[in-house]
């Protein structure tokens, strides 16, 4: 078996359920979308950077964790579209950090993603790169 093979095999495998999964992840968006509309109400209004910074670490950990969360549950998330997008909008979210003069624009593109990822029909959400179609996984919502 060749290692796109034991890919595809591992990526395929059926959904891990999380006891409390459902609430795990409300809770993970409830909490990424608040610090996310701080972060970026922040930047359009300008305030300092130290009042900021709390809501970026807040807003990346919280990604992070969502992406975690979604990748534990069900691998084929890394090479689904969705999947993706949530990987380039940590990027951009990041990278605030880095390319200051740029954070309304990163974190615009980010919000812009997050909606059209968010409300694409679900077989461009759930398209895999890799398979080059959907994999059907139990859950898909």
């Amino acid at each position: 078996m060749n290692l796109l093979q034991r890919l595809d095999r591992r990526l395929s495998a059926k959904p891990k359920p999380l006891p409390g999964g459902r609430a795990l992840r409300t809770t993970l968006r409830t909490v990424h979308v608040l610090a996310f509309a701080t972060l970026y109400g922040g930047h359009v209004y300008n305030l300092p950077p130290e009042r900021l910074l709390w809501a970026l670490v807040a807003t990346v950990a919280t990604g992070a964790a969502f992406l975690a969360f979604e990748i534990y549950s069900a691998p084929v998330y890394l090479v689904e579209m969705r999947g993706l997008a949530t990987v380039v909008k940590l990027v951009l979210v990041a990278a605030v950090a880095v390319f200051w003069e740029a954070r309304v624009a990163l974190l615009s593109t980010a919000i812009v993603i997050g909606v059209v990822a968010s409300h694409m029909p679900g077989r461009y959400r759930y398209f895999s790169l890799l398979h080059g179609r959907v994999v059907e996984t139990e859950g898909q919502g």
